[in-house]
């Protein structure tokens, strides 16, 4: 993935090889009419010239070829020295850039607290990491293969390692870690990433990838929190197209956030600090106020509380399963972390 400098430097090169075709064809080009020798021999005397090899001429050169032959050399030696000095200068930059840049993004990924670490960057890890990045929340992404990782945004953090290695968890820091998703394109892989990543942090956020529905209660008996099976998804889903397309309408336009813009459902935590702690759903003026709705309460230890009443209290520690106007979500977030009255 390389910046902006690298390359210019890549375009710079490119030109001055167009350069040096065009003075290497305008010279075979001379040779063959003012000295009228064979496409062959203007070539050899071309190429010997430029290189610098120093044999003498093909055949004897003519007044006016000995003229066009010096200015070949001052042209085409010039151009080939400062080509040569060009390409080792692309080079060099490349390697100084993948040098420092691989030992920022370790500095940055020594700092994270609280992340997120992807495993896996195919379809699925690359729409979690793109949800993530939307947020936004940090995170890490960890893939064995280059070309997937050159594909992704050049701001994203990632390690190119395998993720079923002890080491490459701790260098993407699982110990400090909120959750990991094991999204490779084996279960196998994602049952072996998921016990290392359990063994490693007790209390990470486990959610695991499965392609065979067989596969899944081993990826929970291995530690996973939550297993989701792609293909089954794609297969409730278009089955529920058909019998009841209404409601799938309705849940593309609360959830998905990239097309629709106007109404998402989103999720709050209740900080201790928050005026909605010990209110209940009526008296924290939530809808009057912001035209948000509560459709449901989870509470600390875990009870859900769907449809709840203007009498359910608000606690904290609660989360609101709020709907509402995407552009209202920053103020009802301020207010439920305690940043705002």
């Amino acid at each position: 993935m390389p910046d902006l400098r690298s390359q210019s430097a890549l375009r710079h090169l490119q030109y001055m090889l167009v350069v040096l075709l065009f003075i290497a064809t305008v010279g075979v080009v001379g040779f063959r009419l003012i000295e009228g020798w064979s496409w062959f021999d203007s070539i050899y005397m071309v190429v010997m010239t430029m290189a610098t090899v120093g044999y003498r001429e093909v055949h004897d050169l003519s007044h006016a070829g000995r003229i066009f032959n010096l200015f070949l050399m001052i042209f085409g030696v010039g151009s080939v020295f400062f080509t040569i000095g060009t390409l080792t200068q692309t080079l060099l930059e490349f390697e100084l850039e993948k040098f420092f840049g691989k030992k920022r993004m370790e500095r940055e990924i020594e700092k994270l607290s609280g992340h997120y670490i992807l495993c896996g960057a195919g379809r699925v890890g690359h729409s979690a990491a793109r949800e993530l990045a939307r947020k936004p929340v940090p995170f890490v992404i960890i893939e064995a293969s280059r070309g997937r990782l050159e594909k992704e945004p050049p701001e994203w953090l990632f390690i190119e390692g395998d993720a079923t290695q002890e080491k490459v968890l701790r260098q993407a820091g699982i110990e400090r870690a909120a959750g990991l998703v094991a999204a490779t394109t084996t279960d196998a892989t994602n049952i072996y990433i998921v016990l290392t990543a359990r063994s490693l942090n007790p209390r990470l956020k486990i959610i695991a990838r499965a392609s065979e529905d067989s596969a899944e209660k081993h990826l929970r008996k291995a530690g996973a929190d939550s297993v989701i099976s792609p293909y089954r998804f794609a297969g409730h889903r278009v089955a529920q197209s058909f019998l009841r397309p209404n409601v799938v309408d309705f849940l593309d336009i609360a959830v998905d956030h990239e097309i629709h813009e106007e109404m998402i459902i989103e999720e709050m935590l209740v900080d201790a600090k928050s005026r909605l702690a010990g209110t209940t759903v009526g008296s924290s003026y939530i809808h009057r106020d912001m035209g948000i709705m509560i459709l449901a309460i989870k509470r600390a230890d875990g009870r859900p509380c769907f449809n709840p009443k203007a009498n359910e209290p608000i606690q904290a520690g609660d989360n609101l399963i709020v709907m509402g106007e995407a552009d209202k979500m920053p103020m009802l977030e301020a207010v439920a972390s305690g940043k705002h009255a």
